[in-house]
Formats: C-alpha cells, sequence, structure tokens
C-alpha cells in the first residue's frame, strides 16, 4: 500500500474514519516526537534520507543527534537567498504554493469543504479584517526543507496557539474533512509599511507534535528565520488584506486550477 493508499483509506472510509481519532491525538504526536528526540530515533534518517531524496551535501549535519534533527536541518548558507527588491513579499518557505481570493468570511474552498476565516483564527473581529483579501496556502511535503522565515519587514505580535487535532494536510485528506480548521495551529499579526498587517500562520499536521516559532513580539525582518516544523508534512496560510499590493497572477491559476506551484524560501511572490 502507498503512502496515498493509506490516506485515501484513513480519509475516505468508514473503516478508516474509525482510526482517525487514535492516529490524529495530540498525545499520539507527542509520543512519537519523544522518539523522534531520542538518539534511538538515529537509525531511522539513512532510510529517511534515500526515500525523500535529499541532497545533504546541501544542509548543515554537524552535531545530528536524532531524527528531529535531520528533519528540521538548517541549509546551508546562501542556498537560499532572498530576493533583493526590498518591495517584493518573498515565500516563507520551501513547498508547494497556491493563492485564493477571500471571497466575504470563505477563505478557500477545497472540493467538499468550505474554510472560512472565522474557523481559522476563531476570532470574528480579526476575520473581517480580511474580508476581500488573500489567503495564501503553502504545503510542505516530507522531503521539503521545514524551516521558515519572515515575508516582510514589521512589528510582530504575540504567538497564538490554537489547540485541535493533527490531521494529514495532504489533498485527499483536505477534501474530506476541515484539516485546517481542525488542526493545530499558531498564528501571529505582523504590521508591515507595504503590505500592511498580514497573518502568518503554521499549521501541524499527521505526528508533526510541534511547532517551534522563536520570537514573541519583537521587531522581524525580511528573510530572518522565524521558527521550523518538526516530524511530519505541514503548511504555512497566510492572510493579506484587501488593500494590500497583489501578488502574481499565476498563484491564484494554480487555486482555481487545483494544482501547485513549487516555490523556494526567500523567492518573490509578486512576478
Amino acid at each position: 500500500m502507498t503512502a496515498m493508499d493509506a490516506i485515501r483509506f484513513l480519509y475516505h472510509t468508514r473503516a478508516g474514519r474509525a482510526l482517525l481519532p487514535l492516529l490524529t491525538n495530540r498525545k499520539v504526536s507527542q509520543l512519537c516526537g519523544a522518539f523522534l528526540d531520542s538518539p534511538a530515533s538515529r537509525m531511522l534518517i539513512p532510510g529517511f534520507v534515500r526515500r525523500a531524496g535529499i541532497d545533504l551535501s546541501q544542509f548543515q549535519t554537524e552535531g545530528m543527534r536524532c531524527f528531529n534533527d535531520c528533519f528540521s536541518r538548517r541549509i546551508r548558507e546562501g542556498l537560499r537567498p532572498v530576493c533583493p527588491d526590498p518591495d517584493c513579499l518573498i515565500s516563507p518557505c520551501d513547498g508547494l504554493a497556491r493563492a485564493y481570493p477571500v471571497q466575504g468570511d470563505t477563505v478557500l474552498n477545497v472540493k467538499e469543504y468550505r474554510y472560512t476565516l472565522t474557523e481559522l483564527l476563531r476570532d470574528p473581529a480579526l476575520a473581517a479584517r480580511y474580508e476581500g483579501g488573500t489567503c495564501l496556502v503553502f504545503r510542505l511535503c516530507v522531503e521539503h526543507y521545514h524551516r521558515y522565515c519572515y515575508m516582510a519587514d514589521g512589528e510582530k505580535g504575540e504567538n497564538i496557539f490554537l489547540p485541535g487535532q493533527l490531521h494529514t494536510v495532504r489533498p485527499a485528506a483536505l477534501e474530506a474533512l476541515p484539516v485546517f480548521a481542525e488542526n493545530c495551529r499558531e498564528y501571529t499579526l505582523i504590521e508591515t509599511e507595504r503590505f500592511g498587517t498580514l497573518v502568518q500562520m503554521e499549521v501541524g499536521a499527521m505526528l508533526v507534535g510541534r511547532i517551534r516559532n522563536h520570537h514573541g513580539r519583537s521587531r522581524v525582518r525580511r528573510g530572518e528565520e522565524k521558527g521550523y516544523f518538526q516530524y511530519g508534512g505541514s503548511s504555512i496560510v497566510v492572510l493579506l488584506e484587501p488593500d494590500a499590493p497583489p501578488i502574481a497572477p499565476r498563484f491564484f491559476e494554480a487555486g482555481r486550477e487545483d494544482r501547485e506551484i513549487p516555490v523556494l524560501q526567500g523567492e518573490s511572490l509578486m512576478d
């Protein structure tokens, strides 16, 4: 059985859905995380690197004592340059991107489920601020670089953690359940000069027990590391206000056509 077969079994069959409460429970993810933090988990690294096709020569590998050290590895300096144009909004991560116009309270429609700002943020007053704006979704697969950065210079607010479960963020799951509205997630507001106040939200996924953000309320710099995910796929959701400068049309085309565009951390989203 392939990974996609397993996900379709879990999310699209009665027997699979019966197993989901166990697999998506945060305590299960915490137990898995404890093992992946232990020296015993180092034995998993060679197989993971081989299956995911990761070129470790691009990363800092010194001092890897456990699997999670490998998974959240740092990339070598200079391999993720930041777009030199200060007026560009940049990608916060390596991943697969698409964009949607926010229509009323609706953030995006994914097959069988309609996501709303109110569900995503659990704050109706804040949700109203982004009606008519833009929603960007960046999906990180296990093979991607799992550290992420700030998209623009600005004043960062406190991190707001919303507890929940930990479903996979693969499209087959998004079609079946309100994954972004159910999963554990953490967001902050960043006040910028050029892009208004944006929301940058990290969404955990199945077997991701932890989202690690480095800073509380502070002044932050475009391209500065914001944090990292530990094991599993995951997503970053970004909300832009209605009067923010537009991002490149190709990301909206991808959203309309139900496809994703590969991006690298630091590249421009404006062209």
